[in-house]
């Protein structure tokens, strides 16, 4: 069996692989197609990097996004592999090189824009350079039923099948899909579509358990505002907005509060774009406030929270955008600002810019297929409405949607599952009162025809609805107010849906013991009173709770050990071990400026962790501790010997 591990010690300076990235390396390398769906923050590109060193020819990667492909052909650049990328921002000389370097074979990996392919010269290179392996990153986007479709991916089936192998076997070369967001059907799209010949398929758990996902209802833009400072705190985070004028108004609203924050959007100038990724990148800014263009080419490792003042699009644009949070395996959270009226400002994106897309591209405009899309998109909208009212665990109900069957309820790290508690009498009484409801009714009704016959809003009911003896039983409690607890009733596991058109109501095995009186401690997260206009929460009774936005994220942050202390460290460390770390900090600081590049480049903060706990005296201690190969040894191992031994003379 061959030894990946030196492999992946000797270039990437690990000494072992995360969970699944092996596996994912070994499948590549076998030569078969593969399509692979593993968390943002899990190390996919491992999966394509690590064999492309291994592998006869240059490994083409398919990638939709500038700051994604410079990102990943910088980093490789400093470990000595030699990548290039092909994309509008370059110069002509610039894209001539790497030209001349992909025909003369001097390439590991060459990066590419989809749009690339639309190109007669670059067809004519595919036939001209040995590819190893064709890579398609962010796989999702070649699927309709993905979040960030795009025409331009319908053209890889065809480039890969115009490419020479680089094994001199006959055929195209093997084909990998990589994607962090994938449902069933998404990935049924992207085999077909793709052309995958039956491919290895990995689907590797969805679940970031360091996330603490918050779903908080606001009364409008006023109220968001008004939260959002004390939700970013002094943590480094990205915000979330729908629309540009959203994220300069959230920018703005932090700077105000005090707190370095810079908006980010594609109606800025190019220059001021690349100042704040940069700038964010680096350190240098802790926030920045954003449509949906910022985040893929971004890969901080410590981004504390990420804050959602509208809602998206789709789960999946959801799901891949928190997962830029906590990617260095500490505690971060995940709070979607919830309010229905944003819902509209979704739908209007959605029709609007499904009509112009096409015309903008340059594509013949297919009023039926412009209609279907839009379609599908609301259908997906309405989904991520459903995460945003769901009163049972946020983590299940995300995991579920991915078809995950790690769901499991409660997670304990959602803030439903932190409000689940036991009821009591009155609420359990009203509970009781809906479950018979739906029993007397036959569990042949939906929840608009339940909750009018509890209330007693029979007029427009059938007779046998509004004859029953729980017909007005909760004639004085609000309808909406019913509606949520139906909601927590369902998440509580108590009421099933239909999956049908008509989502009819039934009741569970636990929800017929409750309602009979065999179940007396009934444990669910009460509903939320969703505010009303003018930023007061809606006069619903004691029976609905309002959510403590002040706390949110706190919990997170207070378990995040202090600055220069791994997080898995068993306890206090010595004086030296304390003063190395400093001085490492500091020291990677200086190196960084001289270089332009982000901090965590130079070293990641576990590598300073290690360096600090091992105390290293010699280049031979150095070798072998996490984060430091080959070429981070030539590069900074004397540095950091002198530096360890410095510190330690002072500290004795």
């Amino acid at each position: 069996m061959i030894d990946l591990v030196s492999t992946l010690q000797r270039h990437f300076g690990h000494g072992s692989f995360r969970t699944g990235q092996e596996a994912l390396v070994r499948a590549v390398l076998e030569g078969r197609d593969v399509l692979a769906v593993m968390p943002t923050g899990s190390g996919k590109s491992l999966g394509f990097q690590l064999p492309a060193l291994m592998l006869p020819g240059t490994t083409l990667v398919v990638s939709p996004l500038i700051s994604l492909m410079k990102d990943q052909v910088d980093d490789l650049d400093r470990r000595g592999i030699r990548a290039a990328a092909l994309h509008s921002m370059l110069s002509a000389d610039a894209r001539g090189d790497a030209l001349r370097a992909a025909r003369l074979g001097d390439l590991r990996l060459l990066y590419v824009a989809p749009e690339r392919f639309a190109s007669d010269q670059f067809t004519q290179l595919l036939r001209e350079v040995p590819i190893a392996r064709f890579v398609i990153d962010e796989a999702h986007c070649v699927s309709e039923w993905g979040h960030d479709f795009r025409p331009d991916y319908r053209r890889l089936r065809d480039a890969a099948a115009a490419c020479r192998r680089g094994d001199g076997r006959a055929g195209r070369p093997p084909v990998a899909a990589f994607t962090a967001t994938a449902t069933p059907e998404v990935r049924d799209d992207i085999v077909d579509l793709l052309g995958l010949a039956r491919p290895h398929v990995i689907v590797a758990g969805f679940d970031r358990p360091n996330i603490h996902l918050r779903v908080v209802p606001v009364a409008g833009d006023n109220e968001k505002h008004r939260v959002l400072a004390g939700l970013v705190g002094s943590r480094r985070a990205l915000v979330y907005a729908s629309t540009r004028k959203k994220a300069e108004a959230a920018a703005g609203t932090l700077q105000a509060a005090g707190i370095e924050a810079a908006a980010y959007h594609a109606g800025l100038e190019d220059a001021e774009r690349t100042r704040v990724q940069e700038a964010f990148a680096s350190g240098a800014m802790r926030v920045v406030c954003a449509t949906n263009a910022f985040g893929m080419g971004i890969d901080r490792p410590d981004v504390d929270a990420v804050i959602h003042v509208d809602i998206t699009g789709s789960v999946e644009a959801y799901y891949q955008e928190i997962g830029r949070a906590g990617r260095d395996g500490r505690d971060a959270t995940a709070t979607l600002l919830w309010n229905y009226a944003d819902v509209r400002t979704r739908e209007f994106l959605i029709d609007r810019g499904r009509e112009e897309q096409p015309e903008r591209q340059g594509m013949a405009v297919d009023p039926a297929d412009i209609a279907r899309r839009k379609d599908l998109e609301h259908r997906k909208l309405r989904r991520m409405v459903a995460y945003a009212d769901a009163t049972g665990c946020l983590r299940a109900t995300i995991l579920r949607y991915f078809g995950d069957p790690a769901a499991r309820e409660p997670c304990g790290a959602c803030g439903n599952c932190d409000r689940r508690t036991t009821l009591g009498a009155a609420d359990l009484d009203l509970v009781r009162t809906v479950l018979s409801g739906i029993a007397q009714a036959g569990e042949r009704y939906g929840r608009r025809k339940i909750v009018a016959m509890l209330v007693g809003d029979v007029e427009a009911l059938p007779d046998a609805l509004a004859s029953l003896p729980a017909s007005g039983a909760l004639r004085e409690e609000r309808p909406r107010t019913i509606e949520h607890w139906i909601d927590a009733a369902c998440g509580a596991g108590l009421i099933r849906v239909s999956g049908d058109q008509y989502r009819t109501l039934s009741l569970t095995a636990p929800g017929r013991d409750v309602m009979d009186g065999r179940a007396l401690d009934v444990s669910m997260a009460p509903p939320v009173a969703l505010p009303a206009k003018g930023g007061r929460r809606a006069s619903t009774g004691r029976r609905l709770v309002a959510p403590r936005t002040g706390e949110l994220g706190l919990r997170a942050r207070a378990s995040r050990p202090p600055a220069g202390q791994p997080h898995d460290s068993p306890g206090p460390r010595s004086v030296s071990s304390v003063g190395v770390s400093d001085a490492l900090r500091a020291w990677r600081i200086e190196q960084a400026r001289r270089r332009s590049v982000p901090p965590y480049v130079i070293l990641h903060d576990r590598t300073l962790d290690a360096i600090a706990s091992a105390l290293p005296a010699s280049l031979e201690d150095l070798r072998g501790l996490p984060g430091i190969g080959p070429a981070k040894l030539d590069a900074f191992g004397d540095d950091i010997l002198g530096l360890v031994a410095a510190v330690l003379s002072k500290t004795g």
